[in-house]
């Protein structure tokens, strides 16, 4: 199965999300959203799948394989909450951003052939990556809950929104946590140092710590939604940078991080 296949698994996979979306609105059809939109994401973890028994590696080292990635996850964690609570709103959500990077991929096909430099090919970048896209999707699926809840009217119901946004942000940066620690054996085995304030490495650091001021902010005062929702909206803005966005800083031009052919 090769990138030439993805079309048809993008169509099916949004046609799937679509579908379920829409009758996760009708509260009478709760349990048939589910299926409907699980196999949108069954479909997609096939092509995952296939791609990366036609590629013989885990297909987690262009950015267009770490955004198939990012959707899995977004999605899953979105079927998952909908399934304890039942937010449609969410679902709905998720799913649309989940789509947008799968549209993404398919629009922007010249990064899906990127020559792979031998930095990674260490086994230690699978659980970098594959640990960050999960951490990835959980802060995005947090400042979703946040940015919903700060326009809720009611108190009790943004209180209940932003303790379930607060436990995925726990979780997501445990995961951050973990990536970055793998991500530093990473780096000793392949350039010979663990840690070297390379521009990724600074936004990493940044992004990690913007989330730590996060958590506290919302333990010192666990009412003030707006100043939390302002951190984690940054939070994230430097997550994304930290991504893909580094490679359109003049900075990141000389970055050992930086691994697409021009």
């Amino acid at each position: 199965m090769t990138w030439n296949n993805f079309i048809f698994f993008a169509i099916g996979t949004l046609t799937f999300w679509s579908a379920g979306c829409y009758m996760a609105w009708k509260k009478k059809y709760h349990t048939e959203s589910l299926w409907i939109f699980a196999a949108g994401i069954l479909l997609l973890l096939s092509f995952i799948l296939g791609l990366g028994i036609f590629l013989q590696r885990p297909p987690i080292r262009t950015m267009g394989e770490t955004r198939l990635l990012y959707s899995f996850f977004t999605a899953v964690i979105g079927w998952l909450i909908f399934l304890r609570r039942k937010y449609a709103w969410l679902l709905s959500l998720t799913a649309t951003i989940a789509s947008l990077f799968i549209i993404i991929n398919l629009v922007t096909p010249q990064i899906h052939n990127q020559a792979l430099i031998p930095a990674l090919q260490s086994i230690w970048f699978i659980p970098h990556v594959v640990v960050y896209m999960l951490s990835y999707a959980l802060m995005g699926c947090a400042l979703i809950f946040l940015l919903y809840g700060s326009i809720s009217r009611f108190r009790e119901h943004r209180l209940q929104i932003a303790v379930i946004a607060d436990n995925l942000v726990y979780t997501g940066t445990a995961l951050l946590t973990t990536g970055m620690l793998l991500g530093a054996i990473w780096a000793k085995q392949a350039w010979g140092h663990y840690w070297t304030w390379d521009p990724k490495e600074t936004w990493a650091a940044l992004t990690w710590l913007s989330y730590i001021c996060y958590i506290h902010v919302r333990h010192r005062y666990p009412f003030r939604y707006k100043s939390a929702t302002i951190i984690l909206t940054l939070s994230f803005l430097f997550l994304q940078i930290c991504w893909y966005g580094i490679h359109y800083l003049p900075a990141a031009m000389k970055s050992i991080h930086t691994y697409h052919t021009p």
